[in-house]
């Protein structure tokens, strides 16, 4: 019989290596340190991959042109890719005026969001705890402020500073996975001994 991880009321598979997703996570935190200790650099290297990535899909766009039927898809994609390629060439060249179109991008989505999530949360039922999402909501309306009040300088930090910021957390997250199946093979092994 097949043992599997269904097989073990933790549903932690015993065999696992607690030490991916710990060492994921400190990977994790120490690129989120260093994206708070320098965000131009990394708001600018966003801007950048970004840009790469923008033309790459062109260049995709391009490709697909020629396997569309008709001649009106095969002309929609290539339009598509002239858009692709002319806004990863922006980015690729200008970079920091990307990084502010960026920063304005998180403001409006910051904002947007905020306001959802106040609706939404106030009108969950009680017991749901919507009042969570809705002070959510309000935390991100008070972001949004404070990146819009401080426009255009929070271009130079905004970026590098929430990426880092999501980084380390996710980081903790994975470090915190890493030791919780850390500690249920432990107590599995002495208690199968």
């Amino acid at each position: 019989m097949v043992d599997t991880v269904a097989d073990h009321p933790t549903g932690i598979d015993p065999d696992h290596d607690w030490r991916v997703p710990a060492g994921g996570g400190v990977l994790l935190v120490v690129l989120g340190v260093l994206a708070i200790l320098f965000p131009l650099v990394t708001g600018l290297s966003v801007s950048l991959l970004l840009g790469a990535l923008l033309v790459i899909g062109g260049f995709a766009h391009v490709a697909h042109a020629f396997s569309v039927p008709g001649w009106t898809g095969s002309l929609v994609q290539l339009l598509l890719a002239v858009i692709y390629v002319v806004a990863g060439i922006s980015l690729l060249a200008n970079p920091v005026l990307g990084l502010t179109t960026l920063t304005l991008l998180v403001i409006a989505y910051l904002f947007v969001a905020g306001i959802v999530e106040i609706v939404a949360g106030l009108s969950m039922p009680r017991e749901a705890n919507g009042l969570w999402i809705a002070v959510s909501g309000v935390l991100g309306l008070l972001l949004a402020g404070l990146l819009w009040a401080g426009w255009p300088a929070t271009t130079l930090w905004a970026i590098g500073v929430l990426l880092g910021v999501n980084l380390v957390i996710s980081g903790v997250a994975l470090l915190s996975v890493g030791s919780a199946e850390r500690r249920v093979i432990s107590d599995e092994s002495t208690t199968a001994a």
